[in-house]
């Protein structure tokens, strides 16, 4: 689906590269300058340079970490003594629990029924870390209810997954760590649920040129963002089992930045199934030796179904590596 073209500074958001910059500034003590390194073999296949941003390096594990960081290091000493909550289909949770581990800064962490089965490990992990796990409800949204309840009734302050600015310019500082390494990428295929990498890496790259092809990669079984800018608003979708977990739930029917930067921003919005998902994690281990998350691979699936083609330099973000490693191998009989 191509998302409608719209002027860059048309969404009503106080949001611009500047603040991408100040992040930039800000999450630098604490999160890594991620490789961007060419694919050969996918390059070889598709007769073009595609070039691999290796956010899975991130010390928890995913680019989520860029978010959480630039917003718990923008709150006032006293914000952060009192506590942040969060709510989170697991990397955002985990990310923000390493991010208030170094900052000494008191962390919850609300996920649902389903991501408490599917996901132990980063329960595990996030409790490893020292946060406070609580299991609400079984949708993300529903978790996200009791995150904004533990707001309203103990005093702290929520870090959004994705539908914040200051969220949202952590994940732009991608953007400029691509135009940094290789200026002349002319296309960038990154993972879309919640909307918030998407959104700071089209403003970075679209500030430097609008002529940059933003495309979002979404799953098939539960594609919110996708079905929410086809119907011209938020809306809300049952969440259902996936490789590609991270990808899963909801943008928020309130949500107040990511719906309309995806909109104006974004190029175009592809699908991919679970089996596509799946090839692209046989791929990547393959030929690269990595064993990634079902939605780190978002954009690798795009690519290798022919659902997303560039020409010229192609960018991939590959998103987080935090998997229950056993399970997938057996899932892809490896």
């Amino acid at each position: 689906m191509k998302a409608e073209s719209h002027s860059i500074c048309s969404h009503t958001i106080d949001l611009n590269l500047l603040h991408i910059y100040e992040a930039k500034k800000r999450i630098s003590p604490l999160v890594r300058h991620t490789p961007l390194v060419k694919s050969d073999p996918l390059s070889t296949l598709f007769d073009h340079d595609v070039f691999l941003k290796l956010e899975f390096l991130q010390d928890p594990g995913a680019f989520k970490v860029r978010g959480a960081t630039n917003k718990i290091l923008s709150l006032s000493p006293t914000d952060r003594k009192r506590g942040v909550v969060t709510f989170s289909t697991g990397n955002h949770g985990l990310c923000t629990c390493w991010v208030a581990k170094k900052t000494d800064t008191p962390a919850v962490v609300c996920v649902s029924k389903r991501v408490a089965k599917l996901s132990p490990k980063r329960i595990e992990f996030m409790r490893a870390l020292g946060a406070e796990v609580v299991v609400s409800g079984d949708t993300q949204d529903e978790a996200g209810e009791m995150a904004k309840e533990l707001v309203a009734t103990r005093g702290l302050t929520l870090i959004h997954p994705f539908d914040d600015p200051f969220v949202i310019a952590g994940q732009g500082t991608i953007g400029l760590e691509l135009l940094e390494d290789e200026p002349s990428i002319s296309s960038v295929l990154v993972p879309l649920s919640g909307g918030g990498l998407i959104s700071g890496i089209a403003l970075a790259m679209k500030s430097a040129s609008p002529s940059i092809k933003v495309i979002g990669v979404s799953i098939e079984n539960a594609p919110v963002m996708y079905e929410s800018i086809k119907a011209g608003h938020p809306i809300e979708m049952k969440e259902v089992d996936s490789i590609a977990e991270s990808l899963l739930g909801g943008i928020g029917l309130d949500n107040r930045y990511t719906f309309e930067m995806v909109r104006d921003l974004v190029d175009e919005i592809v699908l991919v199934s679970e089996k596509e998902i799946e090839n692209a994690l046989s791929f990547t281990l393959e030929n690269h030796h990595w064993l990634l998350e079902g939605a780190g691979v978002a954009g690798i699936a795009a690519l290798l179904s022919n659902k997303a083609s560039g020409t010229g330099k192609t960018a991939i973000i590959l998103s987080g590596s935090n998997c229950e490693a056993r399970s997938l191998l057996k899932q892809l009989q490896i």
